[in-house]
């Protein structure tokens, strides 16, 4: 796996710095690799997590704990601990 060196959290300034509540997993107090790569884009973070949070909200057919279920699911079988 190839390492990208990004801005430490405490770097974050501007509209990236602005972002760092959206991405923040607040129950370990760090942003996730998989939002941290997006800190040398700050546009692709803010894209990546409309849809994250687009494609989790519960809808009238799928409700919210059903979508989560269903992460949890694929992210086991894809042996991925996110």
């Amino acid at each position: 796996m190839a390492w990208i060196d990004t801005p430490r959290e405490d770097e974050w300034e501007g509209a990236l710095a602005e972002l760092y509540a959206s991405v923040v997993d607040r129950e370990h107090n760090r942003v996730d690799n998989i939002m941290q790569i997006h800190a040398l884009n700050p546009q692709a973070m803010a894209a990546h997590q409309g849809l994250y949070a687009s494609a989790m909200a519960g809808t009238k057919s799928l409700r919210k704990v059903d979508r989560e279920m269903i992460a949890l699911v694929v992210s086991s079988a894809n042996d991925c601990h996110y």
